[in-house]
């Protein structure tokens, strides 16, 4: 009998080692499906902002246009609600809806999703709604996941592992920082932690970001190195830098709520149509008087990466415009992720802070890049409560270990601060 149950034992280890083989092979396929969607539809948004561009230039130039142009915005509002109401789990970012999937409590139809999606994403950033496209590229590549599943026909089970694979996938194609990919699968989407499932996510991130690397670059969408290290004379400011991200973390959720839940919800007539209209409207108006509150936040960016130093005023202008600006369109339920815009007002909150600490406590200036890069990591830890997947971005974003400690220190003092402020993590209340 003894010799049974230690044949059985052996007989479990190989076969868990030998799926685990398995779950490798796999998610290497789906990391290949996943990182080519998300890649393609990272090219396809680049290539429509840019036209976007092209077009409100123009239309500047010649303001006989400008009915052109309205027409042409509100054709874009009436063909992404269309598609909501073709497929209506592609509503928001995607990522409460491949959480649901993952637990469970969903089954989207891959191929009606991904098709959507990957239109209304374009839709959108030709209407110049400040969303990102980091929380879509997690629900495409989670569909592209199920693909898989389906074709090679796994179970139920082993079909949520695979979604999970594409989520990693599309976060790593999305952001070109595979890791960060790997911890925010595990960390938000699955929230277990098992040796196959980390080693199958790792494969298939990895080789989608490979993908997408062998198309648009070695560069991630976010680069910020740093100069030197920072000094522990000035971990108070770390100190204080995280208490403020955590407090801005639950503002900022606490504001998405009440625009969702308070305001938008009052239109319950003509919907998705009523809703929307509002975000391209306003959308159809900054593109000409404020950019850099439009799209992504790359506009913002640019002026972050400018060697000539912002005034405190016009990063806190920006601040304020694009969180109103991806607020208004978000709260809408427009097919469009978060996590961008959330990083380039992370970055201010870093530029900011750094900026008032160098005026008024001597903070020295070489050391804003590291702020904003704290910033990043602080923002994303409240506001998300991923502390884990912050630290990892953090790292990505600088290359360098040598920024670890500091951003540790502020990503668990953020999600700290964000949970004793009894406010909800973002996508864990849009699940609900």
């Amino acid at each position: 009998m003894r010799g049974s149950d230690s044949g059985g034992a052996l007989l479990e280890r190989r076969m868990s080692r030998r799926f685990q083989v398995y779950m490798i092979g796999e998610g290497v396929l789906v990391g290949i499906v996943g990182g080519a969607i998300v890649t393609l539809y990272r090219y396809v948004l680049s290539g429509s902002e840019s036209l976007l561009r092209v077009f409100v230039g123009v239309v500047r130039e010649q303001p006989v246009l400008i009915a052109a142009w309205v027409v042409c915005a509100l054709l874009l509002c009436v063909l992404t609600c269309k598609l909501l109401v073709w497929e209506p789990y592609t509503q928001g970012s995607g990522i409460p809806q491949v959480d649901a999937e993952v637990m469970g409590q969903l089954d989207m139809p891959w191929w009606r999703v991904t098709l959507a999606k990957f239109i209304e994403g374009t839709l959108c950033c030709l209407g110049g709604l400040s969303l990102g496209r980091e929380g879509p590229s997690v629900q495409l590549g989670a569909m592209g996941g199920k693909a898989v599943s389906k074709i090679i026909g796994r179970g139920r089970g082993e079909e949520r592992l695979l979604v999970t694979c594409g989520a990693a996938a599309g976060m790593s194609a999305a952001f070109s920082a595979p890791l960060t990919g790997v911890l925010f699968a595990i960390e938000e989407i699955h929230k277990e932690f098992t040796a196959p499932l980390i080693i199958s996510v790792m494969a298939s991130a990895v080789s989608s970001d490979f993908i997408a690397s062998q198309v648009l670059g070695l560069q991630p969408v976010l680069k910020f190195p740093l100069a030197q290290s920072l000094p522990h004379a000035c971990y108070l400011y770390v100190i204080a830098l995280g208490v403020l991200c955590g407090l801005l973390g639950a503002a900022h959720n606490r504001g998405m709520f009440l625009a969702s839940e308070r305001l938008y919800a009052r239109v319950d007539r003509f919907l998705p149509y009523a809703r929307l209209v509002v975000p391209f409207a306003a959308s159809a108006v900054l593109v000409f008087f404020a950019p850099q509150f439009t799209c992504g936040g790359e506009e913002i960016l640019k002026l972050l990466e400018s060697p000539q130093a912002l005034a405190v005023a016009a990063v806190a202008f920006l601040l304020v415009g694009k969180y109103l600006a991806t607020t208004l369109a978000f709260a809408s339920g427009a097919p469009g992720g978060t996590l961008f815009p959330l990083c380039v007002m992370g970055a201010l909150c870093g530029y900011l802070f750094a900026t008032v600490s160098s005026h008024a406590l001597g903070l020295p200036q070489e050391f804003l890049p590291n702020f904003v890069v704290l910033g990043v990591a602080g923002l994303f830890a409240s506001v998300v409560r991923a502390p884990v997947t912050a630290v990892v971005l953090a790292f990505e974003l600088t290359g360098s270990l040598e920024a670890l400690l500091s951003v540790s220190v502020v990503s668990v003092l953020s999600y700290v601060t964000a949970n004793l402020t009894g406010v909800d993590p973002l996508y864990e209340h849009l699940l609900g």
